[in-house]
């Protein structure tokens, strides 16, 4: 096994990043020097970052691969504590050079964020081969070093058996031993996963080529909408996209591309089926506490962030109407990743063209809506293409599971106990936001802290039973920490 293929991505991100950098330096319209004078060192930062980033690609999808989920958590969270303590004290010492600033902590992060990679693996494969070294004495009859320490967790020890690498140098680019030097099958299913990621790539970030291209807002109002942008992505980035990674590989493993349901073991259809089934139930459940207490809270939100100057603008509509979006981009991460994770090449590549469609579609109702509604109409065209994706995702999940007992949609549909309570504490919030936001903030704040815990509490209740599991596996994941 080795990651040869992989390593194009460099060169090619190589020619990207120097193409892409001149078009935005040189072709579109860079901003007034009042602004920013270090625009272009902003540009060649963010190409370089890119580059340094590819670097760890093929480290990093072996770690999807073998399951480091708790490993990759850590590093994602250095990469942002990197770049964030790197950016604060800059911008604090020197406030007008902002985009020096953010250039420095931009590439160190991601200096950081490549080296752990390689760092960890270093560190692991060396432990692994010790281990083995060691279980080969035990198997001879000859007393290990006393130094080592064995895990005796079969999951643990199955995923140390399994892996294929016996030193960093495994990772770089080699001739595979009796074997093709491109897997055809792979080669065509990688090439629909690109056209794939490059109309995930416009549908995703659609209205940033918008702004940039047709300049719809001025730098202020886009200023305005990234900080929403960026606030209201908070649960995505940390809840969402973690959930979503695990989710796509669990799927791929337990549901096979090119079978139907029926003629694959049931066992494993029916979990696969009850865990889709709990996702979606706990995501449209966090999905619509945000919606609720956003409708109340984003003036406090924002305000607490920025000051009065963030509330007596478009920023608590802007907040308000990205909360629907952040029910609709969870939901859609979990429909969207298991029906990638379950789709064949043909299926996948149908999908291609419904995403060109979309595509297409979301960049024209972008320009018309961000034309009459301002920064909102951005938000309001993304939930238009959210809602597309997961109704087509819907789809393809419904007619895999027509024909047989499981129904794992239903999860879209929460209990009525919690439902009626979000709807009390919806009204509660309200007239919380008329009466105590102007003339008392942390009474209303208050409030808010009361509802949500009896939001939990009602969802608790009527989902004893995935707590009760939860609590099962947290304890004897305790339980076999301390026997290590």
């Amino acid at each position: 096994m080795r990651p040869s293929i992989l390593y194009f991505r460099v060169p090619l991100c190589q020619v990207f990043s120097f193409v892409f950098g001149y078009i935005w330096l040189h072709v579109l319209t860079p901003p007034s020097t009042d602004i920013t004078q270090h625009y272009t060192l902003g540009v060649w930062a963010i190409c370089l970052s890119c580059v340094i980033e590819m670097c760890c690609e093929p480290v990093y999808l072996v770690a999807q691969s073998f399951l480091f989920v708790r490993f990759k958590v850590v590093l994602d969270t250095i990469h942002i504590l990197v770049r964030t303590a790197t950016f604060t004290p800059l911008i604090i010492y020197r406030p007008h050079q902002a985009v020096v600033a953010f250039s420095v902590a931009q590439v160190l992060a991601a200096c950081v964020y490549t080296l752990g990679y390689y760092v960890y693996f270093h560190y692991y494969i060396t432990n692994l081969m010790k281990k083995r070294a060691a279980q080969k004495k035990v198997d001879s009859n000859e007393k290990p070093p006393v130094n080592l320490r064995f895990v005796h967790r079969d999951s643990v020890t199955e995923l140390e058996e399994e892996f294929p690498f016996e030193s960093l140098m495994d990772f770089l680019p080699a001739a595979i031993e009796n074997q093709p030097s491109i897997n055809h099958g792979l080669a065509r299913l990688t090439w629909s996963f690109f056209k794939q990621g490059i109309m995930k790539q416009i549908l995703t970030e659609g209205e940033r080529y918008i702004m940039t291209l047709f300049s719809v807002l001025t730098f202020s109002e886009q200023g305005v909408y990234d900080i929403v942008n960026n606030l209201g992505s908070l649960a995505a980035r940390f809840l969402f996209r973690p959930v979503e990674e695990s989710s796509y590989f669990y799927f791929s493993q337990m549901v096979a591309r090119d079978t139907t349901i029926q003629e694959q073991n049931q066992k494993h259809m029916a979990e696969s089926a009850n865990v889709l089934y709990q996702l979606l139930r706990c995501i449209t459940c966090i999905g619509l506490v945000i919606v609720v207490f956003g409708q109340s809270y984003s003036h406090l939100l924002l305000y607490l962030y920025g000051g009065e100057s963030l509330i007596m603008g478009p920023g608590p509509t802007l907040m308000r109407t990205h909360c629907l979006a952040v029910l609709l981009l969870g939901i859609n991460g979990i429909t969207e990743c298991y029906a990638f994770a379950t789709m064949n090449t043909s299926q996948l590549d149908k999908y291609n063209y419904v995403m060109a469609i979309l595509s297409v579609s979301f960049l024209v109702v972008s320009w018309v809506l961000t034309k009459a509604f301002g920064g909102a109409g951005f938000i309001v065209a993304n939930c238009c293409n959210m809602g597309a994706r997961i109704g087509h995702s819907l789809r393809f999940i419904k007619i895999q599971y027509l024909d047989t007992e499981y129904k794992p949609l239903g999860g879209l549909i929460p209990g009525p106990y919690f439902l009626i309570t979000l709807a009390s504490v919806f009204i509660i919030t309200q007239v919380s936001q008329a009466i105590f936001f102007e003339w008392f903030k942390l009474l209303h704040l208050g409030v808010g802290v009361i509802c949500l815990l009896l939001v939990v509490i009602s969802w608790a209740y009527e989902e004893r039973e995935l707590v009760s599991l939860a609590i099962q596996k947290w304890e004897s994941k305790s339980q076999a920490l301390k026997e290590e």
